[in-house]
C-alpha cells in the first residue's frame, strides 16, 4: 500500500475566497486537491469546469489536483482539464461510451486516469482496465452532492480492490470519497483505502491542520 494521502475536496469550500481556501488546506498539511466536477446531466447537481481548475493551477501550480469527472460524455471535456492543470483525471464507466479509449486518452493527454465506482456499480469493469489505471475511486455515497453520510458497504468494496491492485503489483491509487470523517478513517484504512477525500468534514471545521492532523491519527500516521 502506498503513503496515505488526504485529498480535500473543494466542493465544499468556500467559493468567495476559493485561492485562499486551496492556500489553507495545502499548509495545513494536504496532500490532493480533490475537485468534483458536475454537469447537471450525469448528476443533478452543476459546479466547476476547466475555468476554475486553470485558475486554481496557476494560483498553487504546487499542489497535484485530483479532477473527478461527474460529466457525460467525457472525453470532449478530459484535454480541457488536462490543459488546465489537472495531475489525475478519474471518471464513471457509465459516463463513456469506450472506457479503454477514456483511459487511453487521459494517458495520451498528459494525465493519470482513474475509474470511479458509484454504490450500485459492479467492479467487473476492472477486469480489462485495472493494470491501465493510475487510481480507482469507490464512491461511499451517491454522486451528485457535499455533505452525505458515509454507506458502509463501500468498505467491502474496498477490500476486493484492495486484494485486486496487491495482486498486480502496480502501484495503483485506491480513494475514497464520501462522508469520511475523522470517526471513521481507520476503519476505511482498514479496509484499503490509501487516499481519502474529505470535503465537510475539512471545510467545516474550526482548524484545518487539527482536522486533518485528526484524519492522519485515524489512519495511523
Amino acid at each position: 500500500m502506498q503513503t496515505p494521502w488526504i485529498a480535500p475536496s473543494i466542493l465544499s469550500a468556500d467559493f468567495s475566497r476559493l485561492g485562499a481556501e486551496v492556500d489553507a488546506v495545502l499548509a495545513a498539511g494536504a496532500d490532493l486537491i480533490h475537485f468534483d466536477v458536475m454537469d447537471n446531466h450525469y448528476v443533478p447537481n452543476l459546479t466547476v469546469g476547466p475555468l476554475v481548475c486553470a485558475a486554481l493551477h496557476k494560483h498553487a501550480p504546487q499542489a497535484l489536483i485530483d479532477v473527478h469527472l461527474m460529466v457525460s460524455p467525457v472525453d470532449r471535456i478530459v484535454p480541457d482539464f488536462a490543459a488546465a492543470g489537472a495531475t489525475y483525471i478519474s471518471f464513471h464507466p457509465e459516463a463513456t461510451e469506450h472506457i479503454d479509449r477514456t483511459i487511453r486518452l487521459i494517458r495520451e493527454q498528459g494525465c493519470r486516469p482513474g475509474l470511479v465506482f458509484n454504490p450500485a456499480t459492479p467492479l467487473d469493469f476492472l477486469d480489462f482496465t485495472l493494470e491501465e489505471l493510475d487510481m480507482v475511486l469507490i464512491m461511499s455515497v451517491n454522486p451528485g452532492f457535499g455533505g452525505q453520510a458515509f454507506i458502509p458497504a463501500a468498505l467491502g468494496k474496498l477490500a476486493q480492490v484492495r486484494k485486486r491492485i496487491d495482486a498486480l503489483g502496480k502501484p495503483i491509487r485506491l480513494e475514497i470519497d464520501g462522508g469520511v470523517k475523522a470517526d471513521n478513517v481507520g476503519q476505511i484504512a482498514r479496509a484499503g483505502a490509501d487516499t481519502f477525500v474529505a470535503g465537510s468534514a475539512i471545510f467545516g471545521s474550526a482548524s484545518y491542520a487539527d482536522t486533518i492532523r485528526q484524519l492522519r491519527r485515524g489512519i495511523g500516521q
